[in-house]
This record gives C-alpha cells, sequence and structure tokens, in this order.
C-alpha cells in the first residue's frame, strides 16, 4: 500500500464507494484514465460489472457497515478511498443517518488507521444546521471525517451535469422535453452547476495529491443561474424548440405532488420530485466558487461551456422524452392490469359464459377466470412495486401471449369480434416491451 502523501504522478489503487452512479462512474473512467488502478464499491455488483465491466468490485452494504473493522477487509491493497455514496431521502432501502454519517465516521477511522487517504464527495450546502436531514446528515459525515485523523479531501459539488444522466439531471432532461410549453415549478431557485470532466479531474488531482491535505471547498461554477434559464438552456442543448409558454407550478400543487412522490417512494420509485428535492431546491442549490488554479487546474466550466463540451446526441433527446413518458406508461400498465383483473372479479359469471360456450363445464370456466383476474391483479400490484416492475414486464407479455395461444385454441371466433379483445392485446405487449427498455436506470 503506498502513502496517502507519496510521489504525486504515482499509480494508486482506488476504491470508489458508488462507482456505478453518475458521479461515481465518471469519477472511474477518468482515474482509469490517468492510470490508477480503480476498484469499485456497491451493493448491485451486477449493475456495477454491465455499467464498468473493466473494474474489479467489491460487494457491501452500507447501512451494515458502521463498525470500523466493518471496512477493514474492504480497504485491503487501498491507497485512496474516494465516496460517492449517497441517497436523497430516508426510504425501504436508504438510511441518510447510517449512509452519510454512521459509515462514513467508521470509514474514515478506518482509513486513519490504515493510512488510506479519504476523497469525500459532499454537496453545497452541507451544514449541520441545514433545513433537510439530506444536508444535515452530509454535513455529519464531513465533521466525523475532519475528525478522524485520515487524510482527507472534502468536495461539495453544485448540480453535477454529466453525458449520462440520474435523479435531478433526468429530471431536468425530462421537464426539457416537454412539447410547445414549459411547465416548471421554482423557476427563480438558484443553481450553480459543474460538469462531471470537471469534477472527476478535481478528484483526480486529490488523489495526485495537487490539493492540500484537508481540503474542503465548493465546486461550483461562477455564475449563479435560476431554475428556468437551467431548463431552458437544457431544451436548447436537446435541440428541442423554445416553449412557447411557461406554466409556473403553484407551491401549493408543489407540494402534493412532492408528497405524492415521496408516498411512491415507499413502493420503490425514488424520484427526484420528493419532498427533500423540492426543499433542496427551493434553498437554492449554490456554493462559493474556488479559484482551483492554485492547484494547477482550470477553472470550472460555466453551464453553456459544459453543455458545449457534450454535444447532445440522438439518444439524449431519446432519453428525455422517455424520461417523460415512462410514468405515463408504467401508471397505464398499473391501470390496464388492474381494471383487467377486477372486471374480471365482477363479470365473472358473463366472461365464464364464453368458455361454457366452447365445451367447458361451469365450475371450470368460472375458476379459470378467477385464477387469470387474480393473475393480471398481481401483475398489476409487480408493476406499482419498482422492485419487480421489471419482471412485471416480462409476465405481461408471457400472459398476454397466453392468452393469445389459448384463446385461439378454445375461442378462436374472437378473433372475428367486431371489438377486437384480441387484436387489442398486441399494443398491450409492445407497451409493455417500452416499459422494460425504459425502466433502465443505468
Amino acid at each position: 500500500m503506498a502513502d496517502a502523501n507519496g510521489p504525486a504522478h504515482a499509480p494508486k489503487a482506488v476504491l470508489i464507494i458508488g462507482a456505478y452512479g453518475l458521479i461515481g462512474s465518471g469519477i472511474a473512467q477518468h482515474l482509469t484514465g490517468a492510470g490508477h488502478q480503480v476498484i469499485g464499491f456497491g451493493r448491485q455488483i451486477d449493475t456495477g460489472k454491465r455499467v464498468l465491466p473493466t473494474l474489479e468490485w467489491r460487494s457491501g452494504d452500507m447501512r451494515f457497515l458502521i463498525k470500523d473493522t466493518d471496512w477493514t477487509p474492504l480497504l485491503a491493497d487501498v491507497d485512496v478511498v474516494v465516496n460517492c455514496s449517497g441517497a436523497l431521502q430516508d426510504g425501504p432501502q436508504d438510511d441518510l443517518e447510517i449512509v452519510h454519517h454512521h459509515a462514513i465516521a467508521a470509514l474514515a477511522n478506518a482509513c486513519a488507521a490504515r493510512g488510506v487517504q479519504i476523497i469525500q464527495i459532499s454537496a453545497t450546502g452541507a451544514d449541520l444546521d441545514a433545513s433537510t436531514p439530506f444536508l444535515a446528515s452530509k454535513a455529519r459525515g464531513d465533521a466525523a471525517i475532519q475528525r478522524s485523523g485520515a487524510h482527507h479531501v472534502i468536495l461539495r459539488p453544485g448540480l453535477v451535469l454529466a453525458r449520462h444522466s440520474y435523479g435531478g439531471s433526468a429530471m431536468l432532461r425530462m421537464l426539457a422535453a416537454v412539447p410547445w410549453v414549459q411547465p416548471i415549478a421554482l423557476p427563480d431557485a438558484k443553481i450553480q452547476t459543474i460538469g462531471l470532466d470537471d469534477l472527476a479531474a478535481t478528484v483526480s488531482a486529490a488523489v495526485s495529491n495537487a490539493l492540500p491535505d484537508g481540503f474542503v471547498g465548493d465546486l461550483v461554477e461562477a455564475e449563479t443561474h435560476s431554475l428556468r434559464d437551467v431548463v431552458a438552456s437544457m431544451r436548447s442543448w436537446l435541440g428541442f424548440a423554445p416553449a412557447k409558454a411557461e406554466i409556473a407550478i403553484p407551491k401549493a400543487i408543489t407540494q402534493i405532488l412532492s408528497k405524492a412522490a415521496d408516498a411512491l417512494a415507499l413502493l420503490g420509485w425514488r424520484s427526484p420530485l420528493r419532498t427533500t428535492a423540492v426543499r433542496v431546491l427551493s434553498d437554492g442549490v449554490t456554493g462559493v466558487h474556488q479559484d482551483l488554479s492554485r492547484f494547477g487546474l482550470p477553472p470550472i466550466k460555466s453551464l453553456q461551456h459544459t453543455l458545449a463540451h457534450m454535444p447532445a446526441r440522438v439518444e439524449d433527446r431519446l432519453f428525455a422524452r422517455m424520461s417523460l413518458l415512462t410514468p405515463i406508461i408504467i401508471a397505464t400498465l398499473v391501470v390496464f392490469w388492474f381494471l383487467s383483473g377486477a372486471i374480471g372479479f365482477l363479470r365473472a359469471s358473463q366472461a365464464a359464459l364464453v368458455l361454457q360456450d366452447a365445451g367447458w363445464s361451469q365450475s371450470l370456466a368460472l375458476a379459470s377466470v378467477l385464477f387469470w383476474a387474480v393473475v393480471d391483479i398481481a401483475i398489476a400490484a409487480a408493476f406499482a412495486y419498482r422492485p419487480f416492475a421489471k419482471q412485471a414486464c416480462w409476465c405481461a407479455v408471457a400472459v398476454s401471449l397466453f392468452y393469445l395461444g389459448a384463446s385461439t385454441l378454445f375461442v378462436p371466433s374472437l378473433w372475428l369480434d367486431p371489438l377486437g379483445p384480441l387484436i387489442k392485446i398486441f399494443p398491450g405487449i409492445t407497451l409493455a416491451l417500452i416499459a422494460r427498455a425504459a425502466l433502465e436506470t443505468r
């Protein structure tokens, strides 16, 4: 293991926590290109191997790494740890106090004991008295690192813009994809951005000891923008026509939407519209601009320069439009399959007559109708629950094909029904396949 304060240009073994995330993957690629040995860490190793297949991966869940000794085996042969982990709000899979504070305190102590440098990716506005648990817990983690005695650098980026997107940046693209008009909440909220390449370059400088030990600083562009201007810039970058009119969403409606997003989070849908995101945005995503030239780094690019350095491609426009359509697609599939099952229950006797006319006994026909009504409702529930939504797509396709095959075998006359009940199955199959593709987030 190399000394964290060793030669500036010596290749180092760098463990990146959350390496398959938006920030972590960009940093991993930059450090790999700089010649460092990068090791990814996360709880979804399959996702990590798909996003960055060339990395070595170590598995773990930070919710269960709250003792110094829990980190010891993960730090074997590691010179630097870059922490890119984080969660916006407490939820079924997220505990802010553990992930942002207790696990980081244990990590920092373990790093101090082994002489491993830690680079913390925090957030602008992180403060012990912050208005949200997100920023306050981030600040407690930062403070724990500073107390640990470990060699450390703490970086607090503003809104991170990258070629790919996730969370808040995906929301910006989704808003920019709305045709003709521009719906927007908190249009005057203040934002400062940073490109992922600038953030990754700063981390690389810290790994190479170009930043002083103990450095703490915001990483934001010099200019401050309104949310209205940021979304307009995204529309222009994506090549969409300027909005003909702005629809400002009232504060009361915004609060209702954020509460609904909180409720959906219980089903695993981690929407950037949750109350924490709205509160952080209303407080402003701003910081103190740093002069990085004193460390031999170029200045952080402005919003316009960041976008100019990553020209939008057709897949960016497609992603923006799919981000806009995905909630509608999922809601449609939930309603479709739920109503299919519910109507099957309510009209079980009438539905069974179709099979009875084909020669089935009344009891067998009724049992079949009720069984498949339960299956339909189960598929609707799976679509509504995010961890099962991908599997629900395949189940919907399989059950639809079964309906087609069984109907063709037992009730072929349905193909000539003027209402086209079998023909209408094909759009449902297509929509489920589109949803499966849209549910890929990394």
